[in-house]
């Protein structure tokens, strides 16, 4: 005969929830905004601010300096430097900023299996990617729009003609909404491919500077044998001249390309083409990462 058992049911204070439920949209307005905060180190360790906080000095302070500049020279009417070329000017910040924030943003999920936990409910894999795009590239417009906003707002203080400062204004902010999409992109992919954080951070500088070092390389000899129509098509193998050429035609800038001849409305139309192409290349390389992660 089996010895008897006794049953206990024990009250832990477990109460069910009766209020409203938030949904999709707020689950994912909520991811954006944390992954936003943590692209600057806002709710994580002390540690975590320092390097994304020192980057965003860095790219600032070269702006203040041109506003004293332009400020302090007797009888200027301009800045000294384009607002679409300050980008371009500071691409090694940029690339280090994104470096060290896009594995912080995805790798990590990854690596403690945390990613799972979004996708109980009611958070899908567009929700997801969708965020986590935007808040990478909204982190990365504001830490290249800032400092033309600084160059714009100095210019209005040294009364230089407001509807031209305007105008270089906007089409600079039109040039680095495009570069954030566009390295955003690439940088999420290249840190979601694995969730070793270093070996992203190392992915990422490679993809963005050597194919810059070698298409700026082949531009230079091209240039120096006469053949300068293979310079303007050289300029799509690499993110950051594919920047230079849609500005360079479209937005009024100054080429970097051998010369300062940058590529023309009809090629331009063509970089611009491949920008788009390669931005929603990286969100559909990101939908089938996370797809075939089994989320």
């Amino acid at each position: 005969m089996a010895p008897e058992t006794s049953t206990q049911i024990h009250n832990i204070g477990y109460q069910s929830y009766d209020g409203p439920r938030l949904g999709r949209a707020y689950a994912r307005t909520s991811l954006f905004s944390q992954s936003l905060r943590g692209a600057y180190g806002l709710g994580r360790s002390a540690k975590s601010k320092v390097l994304p906080m020192l980057l965003f000095a860095v790219m600032c302070v070269p702006a203040l300096i041109i506003v004293a500049v332009a400020i302090a020279v007797p009888g200027s009417t301009d800045l000294p430097i384009k607002y679409t070329t300050y980008a371009l000017t500071t691409q090694v910040v940029i690339g280090l900023y994104l470096a060290s924030q896009a594995p912080q943003s995805v790798s990590r999920d990854l690596r403690f299996k945390t990613v799972p936990l979004y996708f109980s409910r009611p958070i899908e894999r567009v929700d997801y990617v969708v965020a986590k795009y935007a808040a990478m590239a909204s982190a990365m417009f504001i830490l290249t729009a800032t400092p033309l906003l600084i160059m714009w707002i100095g210019a209005l203080l040294a009364k230089f003609d407001f509807a031209d400062q305007t105008k270089g204004f906007g089409q600079g902010l039109v040039s680095v909404l495009l570069l954030s999409l566009l390295f955003s992109g690439i940088g999420l992919v290249m840190a979601a491919l694995t969730p070793r954080r270093g070996f992203g951070v190392a992915a990422i500088i490679a993809v963005l500077l050597i194919p810059y070092g070698a298409v700026t390389a082949v531009q230079g000899i091209a240039y120096s044998t006469g053949n300068a129509e293979a310079i303007d098509w050289l300029g799509l193998f690499s993110p950051i001249t594919l920047i230079d050429g849609v500005q360079t035609a479209f937005l009024g800038a100054t080429s970097a390309f051998p010369g300062g001849e940058g590529p023309s409305a009809g090629t331009g139309f063509v970089y611009l083409l491949v920008a788009l192409g390669l931005i929603a290349g990286s969100y559909a390389a990101l939908m089938a990462r996370y797809r075939k992660a089994g989320l």
